[in-house]
């Protein structure tokens, strides 16, 4: 790659666009915050101890993926460059929508997370190799010990258990060993494991990049509604056997009361 100076417009350029779709994500969040769709509620859909174990498992979810920004950063296959931009930009954008903006670091980190590099290979054209792309990485490397901060003070404040930690240590361990002994870029990797772990096979479904990823959203969904529907049904027998155990106490305290 060659080294590539970005003039004064270029990055104001730049930079226009990339606040303009952070203002955009933040209006299109208010709306759905403020919405009473049933749809955009999870607990009509899913039980309050799933959307508990969700909330604990993104925290680690954002530090994976805030892992394969600064992976991709520094080893990237030159194919899978525009999807990687599209990734980086897209990450970059949801940090700056959602993360805490009160302190003055955090609005540092802000601008510190325009995503100069891909935004150039997108609007220009050409590969961005420069300090700007340098501060890219440690500023994910943050964000990994950012969402890990906020990991354990979730799982304190709702006293849940660190069992979800193992789950992704098996995934994190088996996605670095799959690369290394098969060979493989680390989307297919992830679709490798994804498949075995959740008893799919161990083969790449998919062969474009956008196909891979669809790949990865059906068997993760798949999971979760399978674990979801599992245990609505356990539920549902348990409460069927309890409430005919109750009935007949109730009956026998009436028969006791009239006697």
């Amino acid at each position: 790659m060659n080294m590539v100076a970005l003039s004064g417009v270029e990055l104001v350029i730049e930079l226009v666009i990339f606040f303009l779709l952070v203002g955009i994500g933040i209006f299109v969040v208010k709306i759905m915050k403020n919405s009473d769709n049933k749809f955009l509620n999870p607990t009509e859909y899913l039980p309050l101890e799933e959307i508990q174990s969700i909330k604990q498992g993104y925290f680690l979810i954002m530090m994976g993926l805030c892992f394969v920004v600064v992976l991709y950063s520094l080893s990237f296959n030159s194919s899978d460059l525009v999807y990687f931009a599209i990734f980086d930009i897209i990450i970059s954008l949801y940090v700056v929508i959602t993360i805490d903006k009160t302190s003055n670091w955090h609005k540092l980190l802000i601008f510190l997370l325009v995503p100069f590099g891909s935004l150039t290979f997108l609007v220009y054209g050409y590969t961005l190799v420069s300090y700007l792309d340098l501060i890219h990485i440690p500023v994910f490397l943050y964000l990994i010990k950012y969402y890990y901060d906020g990991f354990k003070i979730y799982t304190e404040n709702n006293s849940l258990g660190i069992t979800i930690v193992l789950l992704f240590v098996i995934i994190f361990v088996s996605f670095f060993v799959t690369i290394l002994v098969e060979s493989v870029n680390p989307l297919d990797s992830l679709v490798m494991v994804s498949n075995a772990f959740t008893s799919n096979g161990y083969a790449v479904l998919g062969h474009s990049i956008p196909g891979k990823v669809n790949s990865l959203f059906l068997v993760w969904s798949g999971y979760l509604i399978s674990g979801v529907g599992t245990a609505t049904l356990t539920v549902a027998l348990l409460t069927r056997y309890y409430n005919k155990k109750f009935e007949r106490l109730e009956e026998l305290i009436k028969k006791n009361n009239e006697n």
